[in-house]
């Protein structure tokens, strides 16, 4: 299998032709990864009132209720807001990453994400050569899960969810659901646990308990 690069660009007419829900995951991923100033993250954010469409949610109802208020901050505070909570200005109140949860030290590229790298190099999956961030942020993780599912491979993305993502991703999104910076980013916590929670559900996905040391 030859290698691919994970997303270093965002396509959202790529999103428009995916399988669900892979175009969910996708939109997801890039609003938890990319920054907000990105013209194709702006275009993202007429997807958000109608997020409850386009999955089978086991309550649409909700989801539409959350989405129907969901307000934009400005350019300005929107990109402080993704800084604060994504790049580690100031005290990060929810580091995005999944080795801060599951090492001892709280340290970055520790062996949960050896591990995980091994397991996209498994999948023939890489890194563009531009992005200079360990493999298990969050939102990088949920759009290497879309990669994989719109090419059809959903016990790997299934793997991917069980064994490196969802072990620490909850307790992740516990606590960007609780940051004081920013309601925007505290209401895609929000969604995105209620995603994870039903694909879960519906994939009989049995993640293993791990010590965290975080939150």
């Amino acid at each position: 299998m030859s290698g691919r690069c994970l997303p270093g660009h965002l396509c959202f007419q790529e999103c428009l032709i995916m399988p669900s829900p892979a175009v969910l995951v996708r939109i997801l991923g890039a609003l938890f990864y990319y920054s907000p100033t990105r013209p194709e993250v702006r275009a993202l954010f007429d997807c958000l009132p109608t997020l409850d469409e386009i999955y089978a949610w086991r309550d649409p109802r909700q989801v539409a209720e959350l989405c129907s208020d969901w307000s934009i901050p400005d350019e300005e505070q929107h990109l402080w807001q993704f800084s604060v909570l994504f790049e580690g200005q100031g005290e990060m109140p929810a580091p995005p990453w999944g080795s801060v949860y599951l090492e001892k030290d709280n340290l970055l590229m520790g062996d949960s994400t050896a591990e995980y790298r091994k397991f996209l190099r498994d999948q023939g999956m890489t890194f563009d050569s531009c992005i200079n961030e360990p493999e298990d942020q969050f939102g990088l993780m949920l759009l290497a899960c879309s990669a994989l599912l719109a090419e059809g491979k959903e016990r790997a993305a299934n793997q991917l969810l069980e064994t490196h993502l969802l072990p620490w991703g909850y307790r992740y999104l516990e606590l960007l659901q609780r940051n004081p910076v920013s309601a925007f980013y505290a209401k895609l916590a929000q969604i995105a646990t209620l995603f994870l929670q039903d694909y879960q559900q519906q994939q009989a996905l049995n993640p293993p308990t791990k010590r965290l040391f975080l939150g």
